[in-house]
């Protein structure tokens, strides 16, 4: 049986990596701060371990427990806005973060693979003529989230040179799908559940113009198990789409999914102090290892508006939302 390490299992894309893991067959530990809803489906099947990453002894003592053969770093404060809002506390997550992870596999699991996810935000801006984005492109990241990704980048390539670990860098675009929050995919299903069940009024929208690769969760989870099985060590690898979507366009699809109409309200406070406009990536190097993305975009946003309204029912039935 493999044996893997997810650290922030409890997040967004770690529970959906988790739970396709140990549909394998896989031994799967995790660590998880707080919240650990989206782990109530995996019924107790999931090595779950209370570990704050900044704990060098501690995430140390986990990986040793773990003997993983492959590591997947997920945990991150992963909200641009509140990089802005939070600059030291993203800094300290994600870069002391996930040096202690690396510490400890250098110590306790050299052997193991390891996928550090980073972010397509370690891009930042893009002219037409660097379109689609591809892995060697210069780093100019425009926010104290994308910075703080590209330290981690950079952390995890120089301790594969310099210590010879299986180490990969995963940079994923816009994941998005059921349990998302906080991005605009999420946020603008969210709001139009609450206003098909009459908890809101309109729909508060900010920069409609931007353009991004979304890609949808399962296709990235995919992704992920790939790269741990092929990917070259010391590679960084998009995962992406490769097709860009505009966020209006995007919007357009949530209303006409939605059951009635959905009035939109623009609402300057949601544009963010520098926003790219263009994000897109090439996906070319992950492709050539066997991945393609299944789901469309479209797809995702029927998911994530059902998800969605489940919730709601679950919070009327008086359950937890």
């Amino acid at each position: 049986m493999q044996r893997c390490l997810i650290t922030g299992c409890a997040g967004f894309i770690g529970s959906h990596l988790a739970e396709r893991l140990l549909a394998e067959g896989w031994s799967v530990y995790g660590t998880a701060r707080r919240q650990r809803r989206n782990l109530e489906r995996l019924g107790g099947r999931l090595n779950v371990r209370e570990c704050d990453m900044l704990d060098s002894a501690r995430v140390e003592a986990l990986v040793a427990e773990a003997r993983p053969d492959a590591v997947f770093h997920l945990a991150a404060q992963s909200s641009v806005p509140n990089s802005w809002r939070q600059p030291e506390l993203t800094f300290r997550v994600n870069v002391f973060g996930t040096l202690n992870l690396l510490e400890a596999l250098r110590r306790a699991a050299p052997a193991a693979t390891t996928v550090v996810v980073t972010s397509s935000a370690v891009y930042g801006p893009t002219h037409d003529h660097e379109l689609p984005i591809r892995e060697s492109r210069e780093l100019r990241p425009s926010s104290p989230y994308g910075v703080s990704k590209t330290a981690a980048d950079m952390l995890a390539r120089l301790y594969g040179q310099a210590y010879g670990l299986k180490v990969m860098r995963a940079r994923p675009f816009f994941v998005t799908g059921p349990r998302k929050l906080g991005d605009v995919c999420s946020d603008f299903c969210r709001g139009a559940v609450e206003i098909e069940n009459g908890k809101r009024q309109s729909l508060d929208v900010g920069n409609l113009e931007a353009v991004r690769d979304f890609v949808d969760v399962r296709d990235a989870v995919e992704a992920l198990r790939l790269l741990a099985a092929e990917g070259q060590p010391g590679e960084a690898y998009n995962i992406c789409s490769g097709t860009g979507t505009r966020v209006s366009d995007l919007l357009s699809m949530v209303t006409g999914a939605a059951r009635i109409p959905i009035p939109v309200h623009p609402d300057p406070e949601r544009y963010r102090p520098l926003d790219d406009p263009i994000t897109v990536g090439d996906r070319s190097r992950l492709s050539a290892l066997g991945w393609e993305p299944r789901l469309p975009i479209e797809q995702t946003v029927v998911d994530t508006l059902e998800f969605w309204r489940r919730q709601a029912l679950t919070a009327v039935a008086g359950g937890a939302p």
